[in-house]
Order: C-alpha cells, then sequence, then structure tokens
C-alpha cells in the first residue's frame, strides 16, 4: 500500500487511497440506525447490560438507560469468554428479547455477532452488528458484516495499532458498506491497575485520519466501575461521537462483568454531568 509521509505520522503507514481515509471522503460520515444518526453534533450514548441474562434483567435496565437518555441499546445475546466455562450467553433467546424490548422502548438494538454463521441470525434482530476486540482481524466476519449491509460497530482490537485498526474497517468497507463506527475500547499494556489501558488520543487521530465516527467504550477501557465516569466525560472532551457503556439494574449480580457496569443511578448522574461538557465542546446529547 503506498503512503503519504507528508499528511500522516511518521509512525502511521496509512494509505491516503483507502475507502476509510478523509482524504478520499472528506466529509465526516454518519451512520444511521434506525433514525439515530452518529457521527453529527449531536452525541450518542449506547447503555444496557453487558449480556442478556434475563427478561427482567434487560427490560429493567433498558427502561432505565432509556429514560437518562441513551439512544441505543446494547446487550450481548453471544458472549466471547475467556474460559469455556464461563456464561456464553442466551444465544437467540437473548436476541428475541433484545427484539420485544426495542418494540416497547423504541430503542435500536446492537449486539455482538462472532462468527459467519450468525450474521444472518443476528441480522434478522437487530439493528447494528457489533465486531468485537477478539475478531477485529477475523477478516471473513468482516466481509461478512460488510455484505450484510446492516450498521457495524468495530471495536480495536486489544493489541492492534491504529493503522491496522483502520485496515480492519477497510475490510468492511471494501464490500460495499460504509455504515461503520469505530471503537476505542482500550488496548493491552504493561499497566495491571486497570482491565485496560483506554487510548483516548485515539479519538482525535482516528477522526484525522478517517471520515468514520469514533466512539468511545470507557467500560472496557477501564474494567472499574468508579473509573467509567470520569472517562466517559474525558471521551466527549476529545471528541468522541459517542459512548458505549454497560449498564445494569443489579451489578453486583451481574453474571457478566458487574465491576465494569454502572447501576441505573450511577447512569442517570453521569448523563447530567455528561451533557454539561458536551455543551463545553459545542457538541449535545439529547
Amino acid at each position: 500500500m503506498e503512503t503519504n509521509p507528508c499528511n500522516t505520522p511518521a509512525n502511521v503507514g496509512f494509505s491516503i487511497s483507502s475507502k476509510v481515509s478523509r482524504t478520499i471522503k472528506p466529509d465526516a460520515t454518519l451512520v444511521d440506525i434506525k433514525g439515530v444518526m452518529v457521527g453529527g453534533s449531536e452525541i450518542i450514548v449506547i447503555a444496557g447490560p453487558c449480556a442478556v441474562e434475563s427478561r427482567e434483567q434487560l427490560f429493567e435496565t433498558a427502561r432505565a438507560v432509556k429514560d437518562g437518555g441513551a439512544r441505543i441499546l446494547r446487550g450481548g445475546a453471544f458472549k466471547p469468554r475467556s474460559s469455556p466455562y464461563n456464561f456464553q450467553g442466551l444465544g437467540e433467546e437473548g436476541l428475541k428479547l433484545l427484539a420485544e424490548i426495542r418494540k416497547e422502548t423504541g430503542l435500536p438494538v446492537v449486539t455482538e455477532v462472532m462468527d459467519t454463521r450468525q450474521v444472518e441470525l443476528v441480522t434478522g434482530y437487530t439493528d447494528m452488528l457489533q465486531v468485537g476486540s477478539r475478531n477485529m482481524q477475523n477478516y471473513p466476519l468482516l466481509k461478512e458484516v460488510g455484505m450484510s449491509r446492516k450498521p457495524v460497530l468495530l471495536k480495536r482490537g486489544m493489541m492492534a495499532t491504529i493503522e491496522e485498526f483502520l485496515l480492519a474497517a477497510e475490510y468492511i468497507l471494501n464490500q460495499g458498506n460504509e455504515q461503520v463506527i469505530l471503537c476505542e475500547r482500550g488496548i493491552r499494556t504493561f499497566e495491571t491497575s486497570t482491565r485496560n489501558t483506554l487510548d483516548l488520543s485515539a479519538v482525535p487521530m482516528l477522526k484525522s485520519l478517517s471520515h468514520l465516527p469514533v466512539i468511545v467504550d470507557p467500560s472496557h477501557g477501564t474494567g472499574l466501575r468508579w473509573m467509567v465516569p470520569a472517562m466517559a466525560k474525558a471521551a466527549v472532551a476529545v471528541g468522541a461521537d459517542g459512548l458505549i457503556m454497560e449498564v445494569h439494574y443489579k451489578p453486583e449480580e451481574a453474571i457478566c462483568d458487574g465491576y465494569q457496569s454502572l447501576s441505573l443511578n450511577e447512569f442517570a448522574q453521569l448523563m447530567t454531568d455528561l451533557k454539561k461538557i458536551a455543551r463545553a465542546v459545542g457538541r449535545e446529547i439529547s
């Protein structure tokens, strides 16, 4: 791939001819998720549980995050876990619950797809497909979600460079699907005090190199509930187009990632605070 060292930093060998490049498309791309536009003046908040655990858990959490100002509901039906013995999600039952609560609340739904064989199934129930960190370089999956024409939320791999991240997005755009949102969710470093190291410098860098919207995941980025509000505010301040956060109606009872999930009250307070930060940087949160 040809690079232009005059227009990109010396440590980013990113091609200016790539479909994700802002050189090819100077104007910012707006991603439309059932009428919710990501990449414009409004900062979009995506919130919900890490995993769909039960009807009560999902419905109570979804209703609360909507009341708090979230525009999109997140919830995992299929969960990639480090141990094969941990909870792997409810599968299609979880997808059906997501579709049901979407009908009640009107919130578009995003959930993770882990395998090419799941794309058709998940596409039938949700409004945006998430490709998780572990699958950022699963090229057959990237091609498949690109062909689906559904909006795609692409998370940065835990050890991926900016260039590798953008090239992963290129696989999706190369199939004709430009409805892609980039998500910084922390990278793995030598630091052990947090789950990952949230690379907020990636936000302005990605927005400089690419026309695609960029959001931040402070939940996975830190792994610590008490750190999420501070990093969410910082993400808005550095120019993120949105946030994706884990919220649970009873975090202490969560099967998955309760230690990094906000309670309903914590989420409501954070949304109030984020509106102030958004106004300060000339953006808005509804």
